[in-house]
């Protein structure tokens, strides 16, 4: 069974009396563990297609499985549980919570899915914060931080619920090469450890370099889809 499964998605926003297509018939199959990359050209359908997996949006036309579950079949609900337990999401933009520090973001993800003891949920936040590299920054908030260290905070965040899916959508944009780097090494050691499927949406050469699927999407559609092993 796929974890993750396309049939002729198609996504059609309205501009006043305009009609503009930004999905014209995706077919996708993702299996659990796969760490791939959709890459393209500017509007060619990225963010449109990873808002349509991670439930963010809705299609059309057309099919979403995710789990073997109908995603048009939920309620707003279920749909809301499925990213809460399922999808973690690291954004370019890091999409922190300001007046928290970076334990408090991390742990704000996890209290909404887990009711262990204060101890276990104090150990589980962290471990994830020293696996991506900020051990002793855990107090500071996000304007003490880098821009490197602020993506770390996201990952751990998107982790620490050890969903089976994550989303990132051009994760490396705002980061140096040291800190890109050093970003992408976290995540494709995670998807080693966890077999935690990954999906990017990227330009960058450094995320592709380690990905073992290529997705190239133009004008709203899949023009090849290679793998790598």
């Amino acid at each position: 069974m796929s974890l993750l499964v396309l049939n002729k998605v198609k996504k059609i926003y309205q501009q006043g009396k305009i009609e503009v297509p930004a999905l014209r018939g995706i077919d996708l199959m993702v299996e659990q563990g796969e760490f791939t990359t959709i890459f393209g050209p500017s509007g060619s359908g990225k963010t449109t297609l990873l808002n349509m997996i991670g439930c963010l949006d809705t299609p059309t036309e057309g099919e979403i499985r995710l789990n073997d579950k109908k995603v048009s079949d939920l309620s707003r609900k279920a749909l809301a549980m499925t990213r809460r337990f399922n999808i973690g999401f690291v954004f370019q933009s890091y999409n922190l919570i300001p007046v928290l520090t970076a334990y408090e973001n991390v742990e704000f993800a996890i209290r909404l899915i887990d009711h262990s003891s204060e101890l276990q949920m104090k150990e589980k936040v962290l471990k994830i914060l020293a696996e991506v590299g900020l051990k002793g920054l855990e107090s500071r908030r996000p304007n003490e931080l880098s821009g490197g260290e602020k993506q770390r905070v996201a990952i751990a965040r998107a982790l620490v619920k050890e969903p089976k899916l994550i989303l990132a959508d051009e994760p490396t944009a705002n980061l140096d090469s040291e800190n890109a780097a050093g970003v992408v090494d976290i995540m494709r050691k995670m998807n080693k450890d966890l077999n935690t499927t990954f999906i990017f949406s990227t330009h960058d050469p450094m995320v592709m370099k380690y990905a073992n699927r290529f997705i190239n999407l133009k004008d709203g559609m899949i023009s090849a889809d290679e793998r790598r092993e």
